[in-house]
């Protein structure tokens, strides 16, 4: 039974701001598309993971990409231009957005998590829950006088925005992103038996941080050559302190993470996700980063990386006794490391291809 504190969270998510389409929106451009223009908060993961390769598909429209932490707004030519929001827009961005309604080709927004639920949840801190009104949901106010169509990035978010008639949009990075010319998984010396762990968190799963601790605890007891790095911001550092063998890092800009994983690799990636109503939305974006990383990768199972008996990926129950099984088992087999990160690589390959189709809906318009 849930919590009176989950069903006042649930109670208020519904009230906070939802995109909707415009009166008259068919889920498709208005008129011919002459080019693209994607609004963000770029670079960023969202726009790499799920757009960047798209837009390079064949047959689509040019694009041009604007960071909207500027002041102003680029010189950028609004007609026939489609807008795509990326997660956030600001109050210059709407106002351009407003004055050009008549010549744009269209308006769309692009969704990767259930932003009322990370708000109104308990893992964000309050300047993120802020930082998500001021950009992600204030904004609808006025963005959905202009919306066209809702991208989601899985099944379940599509579904928590009914009235926006979402089409689900999976991740489908560009190649470039997560392989690189050091591509063999073997590629470590012979001599060092040292196993590196990773935990690569954002700020919203400081539960998950508590489910870890225990389990790296006893491993990290039971397999003196095991070492573990963690992500952690500074509510979730108190976590993991008292450990030996344990570097506990400051999250990274993005194109810093992408750096850092050009100049090393980790042999064992976690990916826990609690049982919670956020993370039913999410998608299996870290699958990319273990990938990037050429390790092996033990994820959640559940709707995010599927089920324990699908494929050849590592996908455990949330319980610490199976967690700490296999990744002593990991630690062990360095063969069985290798094969999971194989797996794990051919599974990101698949999604890379899945942009070779672009962004049906201006393919469609423009034939």
């Amino acid at each position: 039974m849930s919590s009176a504190r989950e069903r006042l969270a649930r109670w208020i998510e519904r009230r906070l701001p939802q995109p909707r389409l415009r009166e008259g929106a068919t889920g498709h451009p208005r008129r011919l598309v002459k080019r693209i223009i994607v609004f963000g908060r770029i670079p960023n993961p969202t726009f790499d993971y799920y757009l960047a390769a798209r837009l390079q598909a064949p047959n689509m429209p040019p694009y041009q990409v604007a960071d909207i932490r500027g002041r102003e707004v680029p010189a950028l030519d609004a007609d026939g231009a489609f807008v795509i929001i990326c997660r956030y827009a600001s109050p210059t961005i709407l106002r351009w957005i407003e004055s050009n309604a008549e010549r744009l080709s269209g308006v769309g927004l692009f969704l990767d998590d259930n932003i009322p639920a990370v708000v109104t949840g308990k893992d964000a801190d309050f300047l993120y829950r802020l930082f998500l009104w001021y950009r992600a949901l204030w904004p609808l106010g006025r963005l959905n006088r202009h919306l066209d169509i809702v991208w989601a990035s899985t099944p379940h978010l599509a579904s928590r925005l009914g009235e926006a008639k979402a089409v689900v949009l999976p991740p489908a990075p560009p190649k470039a992103l997560w392989s690189c010319k050091r591509d063999d998984v073997n590629a470590r010396d012979p001599a060092d038996c040292e196993v590196l762990i990773g935990y690569h968190a954002t700020g919203v799963h400081l539960e998950e941080h508590r489910f870890l601790r225990p389990i790296i605890a006893e491993v990290l007891r039971e397999r003196p050559q095991a070492r573990f790095e963690v992500f952690a911001d500074r509510r979730a550092r108190a976590t993991w302190r008292g450990l030996d063998r344990v570097q506990i890092r400051e999250p990274l800009q993005w194109t810093d993470y992408l750096a850092d994983a050009n100049a090393r690799r980790i042999d064992i990636m976690l990916v826990p996700l609690a049982p919670s109503h956020v993370n039913d939305s999410r998608a299996p974006t870290k699958r990319i980063d273990v990938a990037r990383y050429r390790a092996a990768g033990v994820y959640s199972d559940g709707l995010a990386y599927g089920s324990s008996g699908d494929g050849g990926e590592l996908r455990m129950p949330y319980a610490i006794n199976d967690w700490y099984r296999i990744i002593l088992q990991l630690v062990d087999d360095k063969e069985m490391r290798r094969r999971v990160a194989v797996t794990t690589r051919r599974a990101v390959l698949q999604m890379t291809a899945a942009a070779d189709t672009g962004l049906e809906v201006f393919k469609e318009r423009q034939s």
